[in-house]
């Protein structure tokens, strides 16, 4: 349905066959995005899941229960219909990555870094052909043009769904490398996580832990986890 109503009006959410995926009805109606589009899943999978959040709703409404119907919303709302800015904030990402700028010290936090970074580096320059380069410090260094079209035409390549998921993945973690790693499974995606935390990491062993910023880091961190799911649901086909 349109926006949002306060109060559960259905009995049963369902899925159906729509031209190119599945839809969502609520007691036969289709549901829409908030732009009256007809909600649309690229997968039975994704709309079941879908179906279930709706028929898993209280008697109140709770939008914040429902982040797969958000996420689709937006993959045909926002991204479908800014396909090209989207991904060009999401390449954008490779020109300054987290995993390029190194701590100059102390000497742990550089190994750390090192450790935990080079790998992925090299894996994307395996997998993408596109070998980005690190450095110490703050200072900003210009990549490689053949790398930076490499990893864009790998954000181009997606549908208007993934590229909802990837986003997402990528702006959490300030890296298009951990995001495409997300996405291609190099690593479980609480791993990868890790890896885009290790500054702060360190920081809170040197210094202790703040409350606010844990709680700040589980609400990414769940979003993180989320935009894989959605992910998953997207590409499954059984």
């Amino acid at each position: 349905m349109t926006g949002w109503a306060k109060k559960r009006f259905w009995k049963e959410a369902t899925i159906c066959d729509q031209e190119g995926g599945f839809g969502v009805q609520l007691d036969g109606r289709l549901v829409k995005t908030p732009a009256k589009r007809t909600l649309l899943a690229p997968t039975e999978a994704c709309a079941v899941a879908i179906a279930q959040e709706w028929q898993d709703q209280p008697e109140e409404i709770d939008p914040s229960l429902m982040p797969l119907t958000r996420a689709v919303n937006a993959a045909i709302d926002k991204v479908a219909t800014q396909f090209d800015e989207v991904a060009d904030l999401t390449a954008a990402y490779g020109e300054t990555d987290l995993l390029c700028y190194r701590a100059t010290s102390p000497s742990e936090l550089v190994a750390r870094q090192a450790e935990g970074w080079d790998p992925v580096l090299d894996w994307a320059a395996t997998q993408f052909g596109a070998r980005l380069k690190p450095t110490a410090g703050i200072m900003h260094i210009a990549q490689d043009a053949a790398a930076l079209d490499a990893l864009r035409g790998e954000v181009l390549a997606k549908s208007h769904y993934e590229l909802t998921a990837l986003h997402e993945m990528v702006a959490l973690t300030g890296s298009l490398i951990l995001g495409l790693a997300a996405f291609h499974d190099f690593a479980p995606v609480t791993t990868i996580w890790d890896l885009s935390r290790i500054d702060e990491t360190w920081q809170e062993e040197q210094w202790g832990p703040d409350e606010e910023a844990q709680k700040i880091t589980q609400r990414k961190l769940a979003d993180f986890i989320q935009a894989k799911s959605f992910q998953n649901l997207i590409q499954r086909t059984g």
